[in-house]
């Protein structure tokens, strides 16, 4: 392992274990500043030329050739339809935000780009229910008094794909006949993952409870042990994305390690942040497992293997 990616691991782990989330911060035209995970972004640069390919989506702008790699473009404001959001007159420029995630690269053409800054997880708030027409946002909070609305990048991609949820898992990805019905905890931020993740439980015939970020978790966790239920035999895993407002699949994973009655639950992390790195953060707060979003069929076998496992050890 390179010392540059232990640096970064233990940057990370630190920034975990200090509770925070490092926002790339953006406008899209008008004043309102938004924010996406920077563990997601690549590089900023101002956008190069665009060109168009056939059958592209009308909300993405174009293709950039970025290094040598062909990179789709999304127009972020159009996309949200941001309602400040103005055209950008000839000449001015535009910002490229490449990222990578769910194990592709793509880009979001912005008006801006402002600074990264740390924000702390408990200033992280869920955002307010307003319907459809904010489902873009996975959370809100403030910098030096301005508000900060974090998009939820993965949902839009997906609303704009038309994304199927429901593929349908291969006939050989099931548990014994007449196995009992087993419960997983399903803990993410985004809608998108949760319905993805959900879909492919159900083909499994597992029972689950979905909650939206780490500090529901834990304090649901914790509630069960005060009951005198074991949790982890209530639920044979706990699923967990890792970038979440309130409380971090790293931070959750690492209280559930130090706390004697959550300690034996098995989990998960599941994440749209990809790599190696993510391998070596698994092992240093005491994950079972990673896998990279979103692939049903590698996220099914490892569910199935978890379960199949209870199971044995049920029947022994």
């Amino acid at each position: 392992m390179t010392q540059d990616l232990l640096n970064r691991i233990d940057q990370r782990t630190r920034l975990a274990g200090h509770n925070r989330l490092a926002l790339l911060l953006f406008r899209l035209g008008g004043r309102q500043l938004f924010g996406v995970n920077v563990f997601k972004v690549q590089e900023v640069l101002q956008s190069p030329p665009l060109f168009q390919l056939p059958g592209l989506p009308g909300e993405f702008a174009g293709v950039a050739d970025v290094r040598g790699r062909s990179v789709p473009v999304l127009d972020l404001g159009l996309s949200i339809h941001h309602p400040e959001r103005e055209p950008v007159p000839d000449g001015a420029p535009r910002y490229l935000v490449v990222t990578e995630f769910n194990r592709s690269v793509q880009g979001f053409l912005v008006s801006g780009v402002e600074r990264i800054v740390n924000i702390a997880v408990e200033d992280i708030l869920p955002p307010p229910d307003l319907g459809a027409d904010a489902s873009y946002l996975t959370a809100v909070t403030r910098f030096q008094g301005e508000l900060i609305q974090v998009i939820d990048v993965e949902s839009v991609l997906a609303d704009i794909s038309r994304a199927r949820m429901d593929a349908p898992l291969a006939p050989e990805m099931a548990l014994p006949s007449g196995s009992p019905t087993l419960q997983v905890l399903v803990v993410d931020d985004s809608r998108v993952a949760r319905s993805q993740i959900r879909s492919v439980l159900d083909q499994l015939g597992v029972a689950t409870t979905l909650l939206s970020d780490g500090r529901q978790a834990l304090d649901h966790l914790l509630q069960i042990h005060a009951a005198g239920e074991d949790p982890a035999r209530r639920y044979a895993m706990v699923i967990s994305d890792i970038e979440m407002p309130a409380m971090d699949g790293y931070t959750l994973t690492t209280e559930i390690r130090r706390h004697p009655g959550l300690a034996r639950l098995y989990v998960l992390l599941h994440t749209s942040l990809s790599g190696v790195f993510n391998n070596a953060m698994v092992e240093r707060v005491g994950a079972n497992a990673f896998v990279a979003k979103y692939s049903p069929h590698e996220l099914a076998e490892y569910v199935l293997a978890r379960l199949k496992q209870v199971l044995a050890s049920q029947a022994a």
